[in-house]
């Protein structure tokens, strides 16, 4: 029985951690307005029709703290990278001079800033969501074993619920950085 309760502990354990890691990666897409190669992470180019990750076909670099360099394998992926970043919807525009693209990020607004924070809490929401459904399928899976005396279910479930507030205030501290990171000029 034992194992049983600890199986559901570390499960439940695990579905939380994959909501933190989703909520890290959907937090490195929003732009804090210095370059960073991770804000192209997620664009996909049509590579002689197969959709490949951008950081596939070409060199990305950060020169200066504004300046995004996209350098293809083949000259001939210049177009396709530029389409692929425009159609990914980031704010971004390519400027292609022949050899490589240039992207100048462009400085943030107060404005924009306060919207990206905005995007971030309803990551971090999101993300929080994604823990109280791993910890409703702990608690029901808990509550499903049979022959468990209500000492052990409780106790079980007070386990859970401490796990779902280490990964909460997890969730907070991700947010809170990220904030301080998209507000400072």
């Amino acid at each position: 029985m034992d194992e049983e309760i600890q199986f559901i502990k570390e499960e439940t354990d695990e579905m939380m951690d994959l909501s933190i890691i989703h909520l890290k990666k959907e937090l490195i897409k929003i732009s804090t307005g210095k370059a960073n190669p991770s804000m192209l992470h997620g664009v996909m180019v049509d590579y002689y029709g197969v959709h490949t990750p951008l950081n596939q076909v070409a060199n990305v670099n950060t020169p200066d703290a504004k300046t995004i360099t996209i350098q293809p394998w083949e000259k001939a992926m210049l177009e396709p990278c530029a389409m692929a970043i425009t159609y990914a919807n980031l704010g971004l525009n390519p400027q292609n001079n022949g050899e490589i693209l240039i992207i100048s990020v462009p400085p943030l607004t107060e404005e924009r800033r306060k919207e990206m924070v905005k995007r971030a809490k309803h990551e971090g929401e999101e993300a929080k969501i994604g823990i109280r459904n791993a910890r409703h399928h702990g608690i029901d899976e808990i509550k499903k074993l049979e022959g468990l005396s209500e000492d052990l279910a409780h106790d079980a479930e007070e386990d859970i619920q401490q796990i779902t507030n280490k990964h909460s205030q997890t969730v907070d501290d991700v947010v809170n950085e990220k904030e301080v990171d998209i507000m400072t000029v």
